[in-house]
């Protein structure tokens, strides 16, 4: 069923008109057709089944049948903090971590990261990876959009997890307890850090650990940048109850 994000009320019974790009999309890309059902989301966890019930140019007008908590949200709020990698890499991270159950990105300045855009192209990067993450949220069927945070220095992202309160995990490549070692089952927020391509400095291990941090592992494997969040992400949906 397509699915499209709203920032309008509603309710049942309610006929409100979509427009924009979404109307848009409804009326001239799906080509949708009185009688078919639609879901909106209002990016605050709740789904609205409706059914189109008129369309014009660019928007269409639909009635409200039933409201319910989006299935799509999981039980743990998670951040991902992701180390920039090169290139165009974290366009899939942002994908990718969206679809594997992720509830904000924080792209980080670690020590060892390549790609150091100036703060121009920083913002244009992160306007990307919302849209990124928009197209990927509705594609999943999430309830809400994750929020891609602005560029963060690696020591202030790391004072952010903290005073957000939530259980540290930093995934150190050959160290560290596994999630399962580290009982993370009936957890409702964490936050875990993933380093970039050359990994993370002994200095930045070291600072975690002092903020009382986690080290946690993968396993004896060694994950590309790229991968290891969406490795992460999946144990953790699946030790949570979320997968």
């Amino acid at each position: 069923m397509p699915r499209f994000f709203i920032d309008f009320f509603c309710a049942l019974g309610d006929e409100p008109w979509v427009d924009g790009e979404n109307g848009t999309h409804i009326v001239k890309s799906l080509r949708m057709r009185e009688g078919e059902e639609l879901t909106l989301c209002n990016g605050q966890g709740t789904d609205y089944r409706c059914v189109l019930i008129k369309t014009e140019s660019g928007r269409a007008q639909v009635r409200v049948l039933d409201q319910q908590l989006s299935a799509g949200e999981p039980s743990v709020f998670i951040t991902l903090y992701q180390a920039l990698p090169k290139a165009d890499k974290m366009d899939t991270v942002v994908q990718k971590a969206v679809e594997s159950g992720a509830c904000r990105i924080v792209p980080v300045f670690s020590a060892r990261c390549i790609s150091r855009p100036d703060e121009k192209a920083a913002r244009r990067k992160v306007e990307r990876w919302q849209k990124i993450a928009l197209e990927a949220a509705k594609q999943c069927g999430r309830g809400i959009v994750p929020q891609v945070m602005a560029i963060t220095p690696f020591a202030k992202a790391l004072d952010q997890a903290v005073a957000d309160g939530d259980r540290l995990l930093f995934f150190y490549e050959g160290e560290g307890k596994s999630l399962r070692a580290l009982a993370v089952e009936q957890e409702k927020r964490i936050s875990l850090f993933v380093g970039p391509e050359g990994g993370f400095e002994t200095s930045e291990v070291e600072l975690t650990q002092q903020k009382g941090a986690h080290v946690a592992t993968l396993g004896p494997r060694i994950f590309r940048t790229e991968t290891a969040p969406v490795a992460a992400l999946s144990a953790l949906m699946l030790l949570t109850g979320n997968m």
